[in-house]
């Protein structure tokens, strides 16, 4: 009796059917997406887009013209060579003594054409400059340290203000509901506020400079490690904090003996990853007027020197080139 139920019987085989892979409601469903997708496209300028990439590619190969690939060449021609140099023009140097230059630097005169309008006619005007061969990279490297310094104590601070939350953002540690549900709003509060849009507050309490840019990082980062910290907490194994808590020990002692040893090495891991996010994000942050190298780079930005923004992004990048390999060599030495 079992043999003839059995599925290979060739009497049960109009019982078995496969299930129907497309399905008016998928249809539907699909035709709704396409329909979605197309509305937010539009909107977005996602249709604009691929048709200035289209023309871009058919420009590549002569097809075409393209304002995407001008704006580009236009960039690159400009952003070469790189501008290393420092020039200051003498007369707007106070005290300044051509007997005593400072090292490597040298005096350059020039002829600049000046036009007068009234006249409408070009007269020469010599001007003195004092040239730093290395002035400008100096410059820049030294408002990228500012950068580091801001994204190092941003973490400290994130750090500071997320470990407290993150133990009342705990369920199993919070001392009750009340202090649980604030400790969380905080934490999604903190993690809700953009970088810039915080800076810009910041800048306005504080004026600008790094300050802002360290407040802005501190308190939108103390939301995302707060939320990892929290996680951790509760989701820590259970035996140890059992095995104390049966012995007599207090939840602080628990806390403290069977739950921070256990989840110390992902708060290392999760620390590392926002202090080079912050660093990361430090130079952007700049742009809005809270310090760093992005003050520079919107300057030289807005003033269309695009040699100088060029070196800007070489120091930028080989900065975060140089922190994601001592991350790397971090995390090998700690596995």
């Amino acid at each position: 009796m079992l043999e003839n139920q059995h599925p290979s019987n060739p009497k049960n085989w109009h019982q078995w059917s496969l299930e129907q892979m497309v399905t008016p409601k998928m249809i539907g469903i699909l035709l709704l997406i396409i329909v979605l997708l197309g509305l937010s496209a539009r909107n977005t300028e996602m249709d604009k887009a691929a048709y200035k990439t289209g023309e871009a590619v058919l420009a590549v190969i002569g097809l075409s013209q393209s304002t995407v690939l001008d704006g580009g060449a236009s960039f690159v021609k400009q952003a070469f060579p790189f501008t290393i140099e420092s020039r200051r023009s003498t007369n707007r140097i106070v005290d300044f003594d051509r007997d005593n230059l400072p090292l490597f630097s040298h005096i350059e005169v020039v002829e600049e054409q000046r036009y007068d309008a009234l006249n409408e006619t070009y007269t020469a005007e010599i001007k003195e400059y004092l040239v730093t061969p290395f002035g400008y990279l100096w410059k820049v490297l030294v408002k990228m340290w500012e950068t580091i310094e801001m994204g190092f104590w941003g973490t400290l601070l994130s750090v500071m203000i997320s470990i407290p939350l993150a133990i009342f953002s705990a369920k199993n540690y919070s001392p009750n509901k009340f202090t649980y549900l604030g400790a969380r709003f905080i934490l999604s509060f903190h993690r809700a506020m953009p970088e810039l849009i915080v800076a810009l507050f910041f800048v306005l309490m504080y004026g600008f400079g790094p300050i802002a840019g360290i407040f802005a990082l501190a308190m939108h980062t103390s939301g995302v490690l707060g939320k990892f910290f929290a996680d951790e907490i509760e989701n820590a194994p259970k035996g140890p904090q059992d095995a104390l808590l049966s012995s007599g020990a207090n939840k602080v002692q628990v806390l403290r003996y069977a739950v921070l040893p256990q989840v110390f090495p992902s708060y290392v891991g999760y620390v590392q990853y926002i202090l080079e996010r912050n660093i990361r994000t430090a130079t952007v942050l700049g742009m809005v007027g809270a310090g760093g190298i992005g003050m520079e780079l919107k300057g030289r930005w807005d003033m269309f020197a695009y040699s100088h923004v060029a070196t800007i992004l070489l120091v930028i990048l080989t900065t975060v080139m140089l922190l994601e390999y001592i991350s790397q060599k971090i995390r090998a030495k700690s596995m």
